[in-house]
């Protein structure tokens, strides 16, 4: 059961880029290509501050008709990638769900009239369990996903986070977990200038004013190499679930590697200054 306010301190949100497929359990990537990502994942959950109750996580990889919580107490594994090695198709990551969190999450959207769904059976995807195997190692924090709604329309994803707003003051940690650059036509150093221009834009973007940051991301399609960056926008819509989130708040770079898989500028930010100890 999801336990409300006891005085903890509002925390923060989180966009992060998460990688590809299941690089941690991949010899030598958290130690090589994967370094700075790796570093960054393991500082999250300092830079949130206060130690989360729960984390709720929406991922790029998991789309439905109308906004959908992953209700399973223990979720398994859903290999959602091709061609990596035999042994990644059955990596676990245990952390367990929480069902609480989840009819939580269903009524605060059914309360603002968006039409939402829960699933038993879901399982976590690579959005999740890559990320979270290295940000918190020990699988005992309980996390529950979040689809993005088709159609992918950003308002409405912003407009989802401000719905999800007060979990923050319940010590559920939001994170959107996507990829500020997803072309996976032009990565490597097909992709260094539209990523570099494209995150430029993003930087300058999210140091705006509140009003003026959040009118300039949900019209992101005219930034600079916005469709080079993201024929198709499912990773950069988590990124609106974190800002809506936390809209009248800061946000900071805890992420940022311009050689990411051999030439791709990255970055991940967080919304909100870290809970207070």
């Amino acid at each position: 059961m999801l336990l409300h306010n006891d005085g903890m301190t509002r925390l923060p949100t989180f966009f992060i880029s998460h990688g590809g497929g299941p690089w941690p359990w991949m010899d030598g990537m958290v130690e090589g290509p994967y370094a700075g990502l790796a570093a960054a994942l393991r500082r999250m959950p300092g830079d949130a501050g206060g130690s989360p109750r729960a984390i709720l996580m929406v991922s790029a990889h998991w789309e439905e008709p109308q906004f959908t919580v992953q209700a399973h107490p223990r979720p398994p594994m859903i290999y959602d990638y091709f061609g990596f090695p035999a042994h990644t198709y059955s990596v676990r990551y245990p952390a367990p769900g929480d069902p609480g969190l989840a009819d939580r999450v269903a009524g605060l959207l059914r309360a603002a009239g968006m039409p939402v769904g829960l699933d038993a059976q879901r399982g976590f995807d690579h959005g999740v369990f890559s990320p979270m195997a290295v940000a918190y190692p020990k699988a005992d924090m309980p996390t529950v996903q979040l689809s993005l709604r088709t159609g992918l329309d950003p308002q409405v994803h912003v407009d989802l986070g401000r719905v999800l707003a007060p979990l923050r003051d319940d010590g559920v940690l939001i994170v959107g977990s996507g990829l500020s650059y997803h072309n996976l036509r032009a990565f490597g150093p097909a992709g260094a200038q539209a990523s570099a221009s494209f995150d430029g834009w993003l930087r300058a973007t999210t140091a705006l004013s509140p009003a003026e940051r959040t009118a300039a991301i949900v019209a992101w399609d005219r930034a600079p190499a916005a469709r080079q960056a993201h024929p198709r926008e499912e990773h950069l819509l988590p990124l609106m679930v974190a800002l809506g989130a936390a809209e009248d708040e800061s946000a900071e770079l805890v992420y940022h590697e311009q050689r990411f898989m051999g030439g791709i500028t990255v970055s991940s930010y967080r919304f909100g200054p870290p809970a207070a100890a």
